[in-house]
């Protein structure tokens, strides 16, 4: 379905730009009061690695995001795995107690998600 097809390279684009092109940008979107990626990590008490970790773990995802769209097999787990983190990166904008609207891109990728497994599951 086209629809998935486009949801996953949204998710994929999405992705790669967050962690290689706004890296160390300042966004409306960023925790706490954060101007780059390592400081909205320090926001939520978070260690440096962490951000590493994350950050490869997003990377490979939307690789794969991408090469399930041969691969279906694939599509659920990196779902699965990429649902964790967006519900990780919401909690964490709870934490610091951010307005909702810097919850949108991960609110918007799991409605992406919700969306994917509800046309190939449902």
């Amino acid at each position: 379905m086209e629809l998935i097809l486009i949801l996953q390279l949204l998710i994929s684009i999405g992705l790669i730009n967050v962690w290689f092109f706004r890296f160390n940008k300042a966004t409306e979107f960023r925790g706490g009061n954060a101007k780059n990626m390592r400081e909205e990590f320090q926001a939520y008490g978070l260690p440096a690695w962490s951000m590493y970790l994350v950050g490869a773990a997003k990377v490979v995802i939307a690789i794969l995001l991408i090469v399930s769209i041969w691969f279906k097999e694939l599509l659920v787990y990196n779902l699965l795995a990429l649902a964790v983190l967006m519900i990780g990166a919401v909690l964490m904008h709870i934490k610091v107690k951010d307005p909702i609207k810097k919850s949108y891109p991960a609110l918007s990728i799991l409605f992406m998600i919700a969306l994917i497994f509800y046309f190939t599951m449902g």
